[in-house]
């Protein structure tokens, strides 16, 4: 952190700080469209708010300071945010992607960044060896997600970042699981970061938002230029919310993993669970390369249950726990990937790279633990056939 040694101090204090002119602890609500400005051809710092407000400049200095980087962008949506990163390629590029990514972000791929020439391919982030071979001349960079969405699984983020330097092409990280306060990717080399901030950034599902951050000047300012022309800005009042999520991240953090933790454990546990998918357990894929890089295994946990299960009545039997698009919330979130989050992505895709139909993603919120597990544990029970 530039000026708190503890991203905790970062998080309540960092970036735009309060306000100067009433001397208020929180940054206000600049619900404007327009400013006066004295007079013709001054270039006054603010003059529209789609590019630029005092409310989003200040959640945009805060996560440059959380994530270490040179510049921070705010948009209306993670989606925003991702296809303002694609719209830095040219017709003739190819970005390649990880096995298990969301699936909004292989949809806007496959489906509109398409349109205009700029391809994908989906590789194996993890084996970087392998991953070498597919750079090929047309390829421009590098995306991943680590943990991604939603098997968990880890790519070394060092290692991907330095074979992009090797190759003059970018390395971008969505890291919406693990936010700055869990990995922070430019530390290890990465060009830009990604958030959904929707997640755990905001914290409370009361908030669509996405962040951008760069380490590079000339990329800062390609991505300026991309958020003024396209116009998909984060609007101020957005903003303060997203900035008083962060303030709390810390804690919630904290709390989320240590309910995660011991959810991990019970459902390893577990007679009904087949395979449980989360990269704090010792024995998890990627789980010597997460802890280097890495907090702690975060809060999100996949898992699968035997056949003799139907998962259709698990989801119905659930009481605590809601069936609900999203991630990262207070409240406890479960999801069906193959239908919901990652439907858009083709069914033999998906089973190339394990996204099954019986598998289940589970966001674990700040309930107590004693609670979720109970409830869990009820839905499984109602659910055996």
């Amino acid at each position: 952190m530039s000026e708190y040694q503890k991203i905790e101090s970062a998080l309540i204090h960092g970036g735009i700080y309060g306000d100067a002119y009433t001397k208020a602890v929180n940054v206000p609500i600049y619900q404007t469209s327009t400013y006066e400005q004295s007079g013709l051809e001054e270039n006054p710092q603010w003059e529209y708010s789609r590019t630029g407000n005092p409310t989003r400049a200040a959640l945009e200095a805060l996560i440059a300071e959380l994530e270490n980087g040179k510049a921070g962008f705010a948009f209306a949506s993670g989606m925003a945010a991702i296809t303002a990163v694609l719209s830095l390629f040219h017709t003739g590029d190819r970005i390649l992607i990880s096995g298990n990514v969301y699936g909004g972000t292989f949809r806007v791929l496959d489906k509109v960044f398409n349109h205009f020439g700029i391809g994908y391919s989906i590789e194996d982030t993890t084996n970087i060896e392998e991953l070498e071979k597919k750079i090929t001349e047309d390829v421009r960079a590098i995306l991943v997600e680590s943990p991604a969405n939603p098997l968990l699984t880890v790519t070394d983020l060092g290692a991907v970042a330095a074979l992009a330097k090797k190759h003059g092409i970018l390395s971008i990280v969505d890291n919406t699981f693990m936010t700055p306060y869990l990995q922070r990717p430019l530390e290890l080399g990465a060009d830009i970061v990604i958030h959904s901030a929707t997640k755990y950034l905001g914290g409370h599902s009361d908030v669509v938002a996405g962040l951008v951050v760069v380490k590079d000047e000339g990329l800062a300012k390609k991505l300026a230029f991309i958020q003024n022309s396209t116009g998909g800005v984060l609007g101020p009042f957005d903003s303060f919310l997203l900035i008083r999520g962060i303030k709390t991240l810390g804690v919630r953090l904290d709390r989320h993993v240590e309910n995660a933790e011991k959810a991990a454990k019970f459902l390893t546990e577990h007679k009904a669970v087949k395979k449980v998918y989360y990269p704090g357990l010792p024995d998890a894929q990627g789980y010597e390369i997460n802890k280097k890089q890495a907090k702690n295994g975060g809060a999100m946990i996949s898992f699968e249950l035997y056949e003799n299960y139907n998962i259709r009545k698990f989801f119905k039997s659930l009481k605590l726990v809601a069936l609900a698009e999203s991630l990262g919330g207070v409240e406890s979130l479960v999801c069906h990937p193959a239908s919901m989050t990652h439907a858009s992505i083709p069914y033999e895709v998906r089973q190339k790279v394990g996204i099954t139909d019986g598998l289940i993603r589970l966001s674990i919120g700040i309930e107590s633990i004693d609670d979720i597990l109970a409830d869990i544990a009820q839905a499984i029970a109602e659910s055996e056939e």
